[in-house]
């Protein structure tokens, strides 16, 4: 880097300082080779970089999104999920920050080997484990380990939360994250070695009025073999630029084709008021405004589509499809 150049003027006013005593040379010295100098932990070292940084939290407030709108429909509460921070520190400092007990999930993330942490808190566990229940999720238990019934109702939100977690890494990464084991006590959890680094991402979660965290613990081991993709001009890309393979173009025909939509035919109309609705009885004829002749119109859904001709076909009644309705072919609906 190109040395600072000083105008003449700053030159005078330098040595004019250094001549009465104002400013010392030895200290001039010592205070520029202390700039030179950075800090550097070697048991912490540096794994991510920050756009890495910037990357994991884009694609965990894409997870938190997806994961809010689970919890709000399931819960039927209003649910608030943000990402707090993303932070990288060894692994025994984050497993020393966790409180005892906490609902501890250990995943598989396979292709990619090793395991990753996620950790609930107790204050959120217990609001979801009351609020599916039929209570107001109000936390009113103390921390304590999850009993039984208690960890299959926890089970069920992290499988949830794992699918989420897949489709959010899907532009990266194609995971098939599984839930491996359960754990209360985080000294009981030993995924890498306590001196690793670990890249930590909390989410910040509001359930009515109950607040706490979640914290997603990754290993830089795990993340190793994909860590040129961590990057935003990757993720970005991939998910614009994502094409259609020939399987998915054919899986969603496959689902359209078996849509079930509702076919009526509308016989015709009439208008009568609400008196003679009242009186209406067993018996009564009501003219309708189409003859025996006339085309009547088929609604796909409330939307006219076709015209036909009733009849019957053996002994069922059944319809003859005439012609395409004017606002209702493709090149209309275009």
């Amino acid at each position: 880097m190109a040395d600072d150049v000083l105008s003449q003027s700053e030159i005078d006013k330098l040595l004019s300082a250094l001549s009465s005593g104002d400013v010392d040379a030895n200290e001039m010295k010592a205070e520029e080779e202390q700039k030179k100098i950075k800090v550097y932990d070697f048991k912490r070292p540096d794994k991510f970089s920050k756009d890495q940084i910037r990357t994991l939290q884009m694609l965990h407030e894409n997870f938190g999104r997806m994961l809010n709108t689970y919890l709000s429909t399931n819960l039927r509460s209003l649910v608030d999920i943000d990402v707090a921070s993303v932070e990288q520190l060894t692994y025994q400092e984050f497993i020393q920050s966790l409180a005892n007990p906490s609902v501890i999930g250990v995943l598989a993330v396979p292709p990619l080997k090793g395991n990753i942490i996620m950790e609930l808190n107790t204050s959120i566990a217990f609001s979801i484990i009351d609020r599916v229940f039929g209570g107001t999720g109000a936390n009113t238990v103390k921390p304590r380990t999850l009993t039984e019934i208690e960890e299959a109702v926890i089970r069920r939100t992290f499988s949830k939360a794992i699918d989420n977690f897949k489709e959010a890494w899907e532009n990266v990464v194609q995971m098939r994250p599984r839930l491996e084991v359960m754990e209360s006590n985080p000294a009981f959890v030993q995924i890498v070695p306590p001196s690793d680094m670990v890249v930590i991402i909390t989410l910040k979660i509001q359930i009515g009025e109950v607040e706490g965290f979640m914290n997603i613990c990754i290993p830089y081991l795990v993340l190793e073999p994909i860590m040129s993709k961590l990057t935003t001009t990757f993720w970005v890309a991939s998910s614009v630029n994502k094409e259609q393979t020939p399987e998915q173009v054919a899986t969603l025909e496959r689902k359209i084709a078996r849509t079930r939509v509702p076919l009526i035919v509308e016989m015709g109309k009439i208008e009568i008021s609400i008196r003679e609705f009242l009186t209406l009885g067993f018996g009564d004829v009501l003219q309708l405004d189409t003859k025996v002749k006339d085309e009547l119109p088929v609604l796909i859904g409330k939307k006219r589509k076709f015209f036909c001709r009733p009849g019957t076909f053996g002994k069922k009644a059944a319809i003859q499809i005439t012609r395409v309705a004017p606002e209702g072919d493709e090149e209309s609906d275009e």
